[in-house]
């Protein structure tokens, strides 16, 4: 099921979005209007990006609510040198943390929680970068599918390439149109592990397998459920990734899903570290 977009494209579900930019001017156009909309909302807003805090000042200080956002303490700023490792391989698991602190801290000051709009461009150059921040896009999405937090993560399209950007908005629960065929996040609806939607085809035959790697599922019981009631499609060698994924887990994937093909698909090949259950 496709996700609603404005007319410009950016996607109305905005609790995680990956925007892939090409101009700068776009990203910054995109990190206002997400930001105007948190403060609306009640949230304090974070803007993380390159530059001294003159820079980022500067960047923002076009928008109305700006002036009266930052004479309340609803609007801050953060270089990405002060608040990643950058040129550095991140933490995960710390960089979650250093967001759920920021976080309780908007609550304990009065606000509704916080949204970020952060340019993460120079965090993943590398592939040891590509890979820890891909994981921790995961990690960060599991957070904020249960904590007043969201953000939109930008990245540059023309530094970075699609393919990289790709493995990183798969990630989101929302993207940039174009952007990736499919989504696994955490923002399932049933108390899965994890939500599966869009399609999986020839076309991801690198990304998927990544994308599985790098979420970590959990796994509760022996087995890991993914709520796949919003997944169109999916070819028997994205099945295959998802068996072979269980094996080395050494764990069951209960597929939640509207679609019949899976479970004979799963039948006729024996996969049976792989379980389907329909009409999600």
């Amino acid at each position: 099921m496709p996700r609603q977009r404005d007319s410009s494209g950016f996607p109305i579900a905005r609790d995680h979005v990956c925007w892939g930019y090409r101009r700068r001017s776009e990203f910054l156009a995109r990190a206002r209007e997400f930001l105007a909309e948190g403060l609306a909302e009640g949230a304090r807003v974070l803007y993380v990006a390159p530059g001294d805090e003159a820079v980022l000042t500067g960047q923002l200080r076009t928008a109305g609510w700006f002036e009266e956002g930052v004479g309340r303490g609803a609007v801050r700023f953060a270089s990405v040198e002060s608040t990643y490792a950058s040129g550095a391989v991140v933490d995960p698991a710390g960089q979650v943390e250093f967001y759920a602190a920021a976080t309780s801290e908007a609550l304990a000051d009065g606000f509704t929680g916080l949204r970020v709009a952060a340019d993460a461009t120079s965090l993943v150059r590398t592939p040891a970068q590509l890979d820890a921040f891909a994981r921790y896009e995961h990690s960060a999405d599991r957070y904020m599918a249960t904590h007043p937090m969201s953000a939109m993560c930008g990245y540059d399209l023309t530094e970075l390439g699609a393919e990289t950007v790709a493995q990183l908005a798969c990630l989101h629960p929302a993207a940039h149109h174009g952007a990736t065929s499919f989504h696994l996040h955490s923002h399932a609806r049933d108390g899965s592990a994890a939500a599966l939607d869009g399609e999986l085809d020839m076309a991801v035959r690198r990304v998927w397998p990544l994308a599985l790697e790098r979420a970590d599922l959990p796994s509760t019981a022996g087995t890991i459920a993914i709520d796949a009631g919003d997944l169109d499609f999916i070819d028997h060698r994205s099945l295959f990734d998802v068996a072979d994924y269980a094996e080395r887990r050494g764990t069951t994937v209960v597929l939640r899903t509207r679609l019949s093909t899976p479970a004979r698909l799963c039948e006729l090949f024996g996969l049976t570290r792989v379980r389907v259950e329909l009409g999600w």
